[in-house]
């Protein structure tokens, strides 16, 4: 779809909702970045990765990129509560070990990938956000991230623990993790905020998962459209 046919299909749709919603939508977009995502490598737990994605979703990091090796994704509705609608969600799963595939990807599109890992990192509060987006690749319970996972991050990074456990929750790592950064970022210079490209595909996601029926009314729309 092009760029002025989704302002139109944008206009058009925004007329179904209220005016305050309307108003939200546009407010939580200015709040929105990719300038930092998450990568969720074979997470086991539902609830995990539903608390992640929640997380997530309040600290306004748009895209969320799922790896699924051995393990399907599912999300958790009593954990997440709605969250995964408001966030654009990337899966691989097409391929024996989809790890390769969607951190080459990341790096080509310029994220610096940040392996969560409690051995051998640096403290995640010693960060350099300047330099570049940012992808938080977070492994599966109690095995953590694959061989393949750390071979190819760019850094190794860990949140600093003094106690006797090992490590954190995933859903409580994600929530520190995005605490120290965004919180650079957001104190920092650096434009964090989505392109408009990125916001017109946002909100449009955003009014089609918030209308009943959305897809027929873009259907009649767009046939509208065409035969004007």
């Amino acid at each position: 779809m092009d760029a002025q046919l989704k302002k139109q299909l944008i206009r058009h749709l925004s007329t179904f909702i209220t005016e305050e919603r309307l108003n939200l939508f546009y407010a939580n977009l200015k709040q929105r970045t990719n300038y930092i995502t998450i990568v969720l490598e074979d997470i086991f737990h539902s609830q995990n990765a539903s608390a992640v994605l929640r997380t997530a979703d309040c600290f306004g990091v748009q895209n969320i990129h799922i790896i699924e090796n051995r393990n399907q994704h599912n999300t958790n509705p009593n954990v997440s509560l709605g969250s995964s609608k408001w966030l654009t969600e990337t899966f691989y799963n097409q391929n024996k070990n989809n790890t390769k595939e969607c951190l080459q990807s990341l790096k080509k599109e310029g994220f610096k990938i940040l392996a969560t890992t409690p051995h051998n990192a640096k403290s995640i509060h010693d960060i350099d956000v300047i330099n570049g987006k940012i992808a938080l690749l977070f492994g599966a319970e109690k095995k953590g991230l694959s061989d393949l996972g750390l071979q190819m991050s760019d850094e190794k990074v860990k949140i600093p623990m003094y106690g006797f456990t090992e490590s954190y929750n995933i859903s409580v790592a994600a929530a520190l993790c995005l605490q120290a950064i965004v919180s650079k970022i957001r104190a920092s210079t650096i434009n964090w905020q989505l392109t408009e490209k990125e916001r017109d595909e946002v909100l449009l996601n955003w009014l089609r998962n918030s209308i009943k029926e959305s897809v027929l009314i873009e259907k009649r729309f767009i046939l509208e459209l065409i035969s004007s």
